[in-house]
């Protein structure tokens, strides 16, 4: 069954505030094996003209990708996650994230597509600071794959 098209255009809350750790950083950046100074020493940051340790471009997703549970989880949405693979994820920095970084998303469906009895649904996160900044957009792109016939 396609997903209800009047959903397009659609924004949630904002997501209680994230506070982004150095900790957390280091780990994240152990995690993907990324080995840049700035991702774990506060002077290789400064260096770079950072007040502290800045997060690997993709750290962001995993914020993000919590808020985007909200639509995914609404049930006037309606979307069976069951059958939901993630099919493409964009970041559109104004800044880098930082540690100390108090950070809410705010999430909103940008289009919802049947293609081939898939349901595409792209949602925005729009990634806030707590001075009501932008820092990154993000883009998902869900497929709830078709219904297997009986």
């Amino acid at each position: 069954m396609a997903l209800d098209q009047s959903f397009v255009g659609r924004t949630y809350p904002p997501t209680p505030a994230y506070e982004v750790g150095r900790e957390k950083i280091r780990e994240f950046a152990e995690a993907v094996g990324d080995t840049h100074a700035a991702y774990v020493d506060v002077e290789a940051a400064r260096a770079l003209g950072h007040a502290d340790v800045i997060a690997p471009p993709t750290f962001v997703f995993s914020i993000t990708y919590r808020a985007a549970g909200e639509v995914v989880r609404d049930p006037q949405l309606g979307l069976d996650y069951s059958r939901v693979v993630h099919g493409d994820q964009k970041f559109s920095y104004v800044r880098p994230v930082r540690a100390g970084d108090r950070l809410t998303v705010t999430s909103t469906i940008e289009s919802i597509k049947s293609l081939a009895g898939n349901d595409v649904i792209d949602i925005r996160g729009d990634v806030h600071d707590e001075a009501g900044e932008l820092v990154v957009t993000a883009l998902t792109k869900l497929v709830a794959r078709a219904a297997e016939e009986a």
